[in-house]
């Protein structure tokens, strides 16, 4: 049996079409499927920076940043150097207090806003979710929780459940009771479903990434503040996606002069390099929900706030406030924001640029129904609201070598979402791809016809 397993020397030699066949035979087979149809199915061999390298010598600049985990960029030398100091301190013991993970929690302590400064480290974002909750919810002796339509917070059972997509819950329920739908940015709905009933939480993301990266107002932001505070209802932010500098502050909820009673982190937390998750809340809440010993252990991780992934946050914070990053992204995405609305007033594809700092969605607009939607019973019509997204990003992947992808929660959004040392002229090469893209394929039609080629002709693949 030994003779046949891989070692990670022989993992380094696999060829292309090895990986793809491994992946589809026991990983994820429809998702391998997937990449194939978009030619998303490449070999990357090395990454440094914003850039990636595939098997065959070709670059790609990543403007997708692993949703938002690479503000540092691939392999951040600060980071990866950091971990190397730590790797003969034990890195899992639970009989004692890490050395990192204190020191980890001190420096979020000063980065985070207002009194926030008791941290819990996990290893993922929906991990920091179902912490949050369950804070909440023992903290306030409360047990629903108030959460968005079109919201993403995470697909384990809890997170999945304060999760604003029926097409994620659904197969999966009954999911955990006691939790109900408020539109985003509607103040008057919120101060209504908070009269009528008692919630532990409203946990709600300052900018909603998976659902096509929408804004509220600040004004809305701050209305939601006071009605939590007015009906003692804990608010829990959603900071996963936005935080640490992504949106041109260091947390975003800073724009809207927000202070969060509960804040959940992750993906650029671990520096893009280790899995790290956490939640951060007030020495009061923190007391209320695991003050005293026979509390104390009531929500815990084994690999939570290990020693070498809290290497990497300490030293991920650190580089994001040494090289001043949300200031970055906060110039360079204006700088962005503005390339891609000149792009909106001369083509019809584009239905709306939204975003702030660096974390930006394009929206599509959709063909008129027609000729072919008569011959084709709709297909075509479905399939660019479906694919459209994707076909672009492809587009973009394949012909320009620019990596992105479309919103989980509203396909027919690409988002971009750069590591922040990204430079001007790789944000130009961006524009310049999308403005040859959508000058050759004649906007909405030709864009709708070849998204329903492509997805069509994918079906008969074997």
């Amino acid at each position: 049996m030994s003779e046949n397993l891989i070692n990670v020397d022989d993992a380094l030699q696999l060829k292309r079409d090895e990986v793809i066949e491994y992946y589809k035979k026991h990983v994820n087979p429809s998702l391998a499927k997937m990449f194939a149809l978009l030619n998303f199915d490449r070999h990357y061999v090395r990454a440094s920076g914003t850039s990636v390298w595939d098997s065959d010598g070709n670059e790609y600049l990543d403007f997708l940043g692993g949703y938002g985990a690479l503000n540092l960029g691939h392999n951040p030398p600060a980071v990866l150097e950091a971990i190397k100091k730590v790797t003969e301190l034990p890195n899992i013991l639970q009989a004692g207090m890490g050395t990192m993970a204190s020191a980890a929690a001190y420096n979020l302590s000063l980065l985070a806003p207002g009194e926030l400064s008791n941290s819990f480290f996990c290893n993922s974002g929906t991990e920091a979710v179902e912490g949050a909750i369950k804070t909440a919810k023992i903290a306030s002796g409360k047990s629903r929780v108030l959460y968005c339509r079109n919201s993403f917070h995470g697909k384990t059972m809890g997170s999945l459940s304060v999760t604003g997509r029926e097409k994620y819950q659904k197969p999966f329920g009954p999911l955990v009771p006691g939790n109900e739908l408020v539109d985003y940015g509607n103040l008057k709905a919120l101060e209504v479903m908070l009269e009528n009933n008692e919630y532990a939480a409203f946990i709600i993301e300052p900018i909603q990434g998976e659902g096509g990266i929408n804004l509220p107002t600040d004004e809305y932001f701050k209305g939601v503040r006071e009605l939590c505070t007015e009906h003692d209802v804990y608010l829990i932010l959603d900071e996963i996606q936005t935080g640490f500098g992504r949106t041109g502050s260091l947390f975003a909820c800073q724009q809207y002069d927000v202070v969060p009673d509960i804040m959940c982190l992750a993906k650029s937390l671990g520096g893009g390099v280790m899995p790290v998750g956490a939640f951060i809340t007030t020495k009061e809440i923190w007391n209320k929900a695991y003050g005293g010993m026979d509390k104390a252990l009531l929500h815990t991780s084994t690999f939570g706030g290990n020693t070498l992934a809290a290497a990497a946050a300490i030293a991920a914070m650190k580089e994001l406030v040494d090289q001043d990053l949300s200031q970055q992204a906060l110039e360079k995405g204006n700088y962005l924001l503005g390339k891609l609305n000149e792009l909106a007033e001369e083509y019809d594809i584009i239905k709306e640029v939204r975003g702030r700092g660096l974390m930006i969605g394009l929206e599509f607009n959709q063909p008129d129904r027609g000729v072919l939607d008569k011959l084709s019973g709709g297909i075509v019509s479905k399939l660019s609201h479906e694919y459209m997204g994707s076909l672009v990003a492809g587009a973009l992947h394949n012909e320009h070598h620019i990596i992105t992808a479309y919103t989980l929660n509203n396909p027919n959004v690409i988002r971009f979402e750069p590591p922040l040392i990204v430079t001007y002229q790789e944000l130009d090469k961006l524009v310049e791809a999308l403005e040859d893209v959508f000058s050759r394929y004649k906007g909405l039609f030709g864009m709708a016809i070849k998204s329903a080629k492509t997805v069509i002709g994918g079906l008969f693949k074997k």
